[in-house]
């Protein structure tokens, strides 16, 4: 069934932030704005993220002309809105009265009136006042026509140690540990180094200044997800006083600062910013550049296995990358269907209007500071606006993968704290972008999710450097492949719990001995320039390898599928495929390095192969690649295909498909322009 984040606007949204109070001397500009919109086949608007200091000038004075206005005007233009609330960035009156609102720095430093989120999720005084504000607009625009959902702060992001939350810390691990010191001094295993703790009251947050380690990090990196969960949850609870519109927050690229899964909880669908930085020379292709970005998207879906919102993107240039490129001509349109095809149900932007001023005066937007309609990138926005209403059958569907990534922030924290291995990086984002390129090349749907997500529905899941393998998600895997599942992990796996305390009896811990069939004995780190190689035991050919070279034990039973050729460890297994319960298990104990040849990329395709596992295209072209979303209530596919480089491609999709946009009957094979996308119907 198609699922909409409000029923009663069933459109692809299009437009993005808007800044109205900018331009608060110069009505006339508002008027071209609305003119503007139309033109751009926009129809949404982002409006009051940083509006603080106009809605209250001073404590307690509230002015909302300037929204009253900007509402009915976008409303009478036909459009909708997405209406923030302001918490981004507080007004300067309020540092000044109350600096228990500001920062604290983690060398103990109050933190100046500046920039955005510098303001303590802890401190009451700023709590009650972004429930007043939120409260006042909820009650204000809850009912208001143009309103449709509701856009919770921005960004969130960033820490503070002030007294206030070095309090809540302690107060949330009495919470953990049951009021024990104890439980906490053996999970943090403080006998080393004489670190035992008395009493809760003497823990302090990790700093440079005082004390620092895996156990006391990981859970202040916790702590602040959940408190700004916490917060979030307030913001959201004051706007739903008076209102029932959905509400979300805007999420960011790779950001590992917050436990994203937590603060998922708190929003009705999930929104997320993408910034992808093109055509870079000596870096990542495009097609490379949009793997990574799509390796996002399926993650941002996968929290609530439904469409999400892209919230912010560029429609030509930001002003922050070290050099700011333009899109060269279609890129803008690509990189939009690309979300859409991972199921987004928007195309946003930052930002609406460029700023005349200030930091961000430089950042792309659709209306530059010319400030009338004849430009290119207004004239490829308005395309794009026609696109999506012409795709609108479309909306509401989701993709359907039968694969899934194991790719989970906390591990990344726990493997970047660890003091070992390659101590500085240990290529864990990298490892799981490889594995995910792997299936984005292939043109096969995928969901990136955490580790403690129930694997019920996938026939394939793949585990790159499970480091920390909670007891919940050991139980999790086990039941999954006993169950029938087939499943892919390899060197580092299973070595910490949830606190990085090592589980004793041999690696992987517990359980996953037998499910993998390995006793992992030792592991060799290579230098940088280091290179081993394996060789397949049946054809014989050997595969470059790198970084990490594990001395595994295969119990018997279990099936050597290929071995290390040189050092000391030559001839020992190097990758093993187990039978557990009804299921199947692969252990890559090193790295191997290269593309389609490596030895990652045949057993994928093996993989797939024997389950069954198809991609959307009848053939392989680099830098082409093509996602489905499916509406299952009508038997539909809609497939996107995608050309990400800039020559012609010959497709062969191998059925017959119907263009959702011309309506042009193709037969499955066809050729892809350069940076272009199309989008086809096809019955299941």
């Amino acid at each position: 069934m198609k699922q909409y984040m409000n029923e009663n606007f069933k459109h692809f949204l299009h437009g993005g932030d808007y800044s109205p109070e900018q331009w608060i001397n110069t009505p006339e500009v508002w008027d071209e704005d609305m003119r503007l919109m139309k033109l751009a086949n926009c129809n949404e608007m982002s409006v009051g993220i940083f509006s603080w200091a106009k809605l209250e000038p001073a404590e307690g004075v509230y002015d909302f002309s300037f929204l009253d206005t900007i509402l009915d005007k976008i409303y009478a233009a036909g459009g909708r809105v997405f209406l923030a609330t302001p918490s981004g960035a507080r007004p300067h009156w309020m540092a000044d009265a109350h600096p228990e609102v500001l920062r604290v720095n983690e060398r103990g430093e109050r933190m100046h009136f500046g920039v955005r989120h510098n303001h303590c999720y802890t401190s009451p005084y700023y709590r009650e006042k972004v429930a007043q504000i939120n409260g006042k607009l909820s009650e204000r625009y809850g009912s208001h026509p143009a309103v449709i959902g509701w856009h919770i702060s921005n960004e969130y992001g960033g820490r503070c140690y002030c007294p206030l939350c070095q309090e809540a810390f302690r107060g949330w691990l009495k919470k953990k540990y049951d009021n024990n010191i104890d439980k906490l001094n053996f999970q943090w295993w403080t006998t080393f180094w004489s670190h035992t703790y008395n009493s809760f009251d003497q823990v302090e947050a990790p700093s440079p200044i005082g004390d620092t380690f895996s156990g006391l990090e990981l859970d202040w990196k916790r702590f602040i997800s959940d408190q700004t969960a916490d917060f979030l949850r307030a913001e959201a609870a004051a706007v739903r006083k008076y209102s029932d519109l959905p509400v979300t927050t805007n999420f960011m690229f790779h950001y590992t600062g917050l436990n994203y899964n937590v603060l998922a909880k708190e929003i009705d669908f999930i929104s997320w910013d993408s910034y992808p930085e093109w055509h870079h020379p000596g870096e990542l292709s495009d097609a490379e550049m949009a793997a990574k970005h799509a390796l996002t998207h399926d993650a941002f879906r996968a929290l609530k296995k439904k469409p999400f919102f892209l919230m912010e993107s560029a429609p030509s240039h930001v002003n922050w990358h070290d050099v700011n490129k333009l899109k060269r001509p279609g890129v803008h349109r690509l990189a939009s269907l690309q979300a859409v095809a991972h199921g987004s149900d928007s195309v946003q932007y930052f930002q609406w209007r460029k700023s005349r001023g200030s930091n961000e005066k430089f950042h792309g937007a659709v209306v530059d500071h010319l400030g009338n309609e004849n430009t290119r990138v207004f004239r490829e926005v308005s395309a794009l606006g026609q696109t999506l209403k012409d795709i609108e059958e479309v909306l509401g569907t989701v993709p359907n993968p039968r694969v899934a990534l194991i790719m989970d922030v906390e591990n990344k924290w726990a493997l970047d704290l660890a003091q070992g291995f390659q101590k500085n990086e240990k290529k864990y984002s990298t490892t799981c972008q490889q594995f995910y390129n792997w299936f984005w090349r292939h043109a096969i749907d995928i969901d990136v999710i955490d580790a403690h997500r129930d694997l019920g529905g996938y026939d394939l899941v793949v585990a790159p450097m499970l480091y920390m393998t909670p007891r919940e998600t050991i139980e999790i895997l086990e039941k999954y492949v006993r169950e029938g599942g087939t499943l892919i992990g390899g060197y580092m796996l299973g070595m910490v719990n949830e606190n990085d305390l090592c589980y004793l009896g041999g690696f992987p811990g517990e359980e996953l001995k037998e499910v993998f069939g390995v006793w992992n004995e030792e592991i060799d780190t290579l230098y940088p320039t280091e290179r081993n190689a394996i060789q397949c035991n049946k054809c014989g050919d050997e595969f470059a390898v790198a970084d990490y070279c594990e001395r595994i034990h295969p119990a018997e039973g279990t099936e050597v599928m290929a071995v290390y050729r040189d050092d000391f460890y030559a001839g020992e297994p190097a990758v093993v495929k187990n039978r557990y319960g009804k299921g199947t298990t692969y252990y890559l104990a090193t790295r191997d390095i290269g593309g389609e040849e490596s030895f990652k990329a045949r057993l994928l395709a093996r993989v797939c192969g024997e389950l069954g596992i198809k991609s959307n295209l009848a053939s392989y072209t680099e830098g082409v690649t093509a996602h489905s979303r499916i509406d299952d209530e009508n038997g539909i596919r809609y497939l996107f295909v995608e050309n990400y480089t800039p020559k012609d491609a010959e497709v062969d999709m191998g059925v017959e498909a119907i263009d959702v946009e011309t309506r042009e009957r193709v037969s499955g094979k066809f050729t892809l322009p350069a940076y272009s996308v199309r989008i086809f119907r096809q019955m299941m």
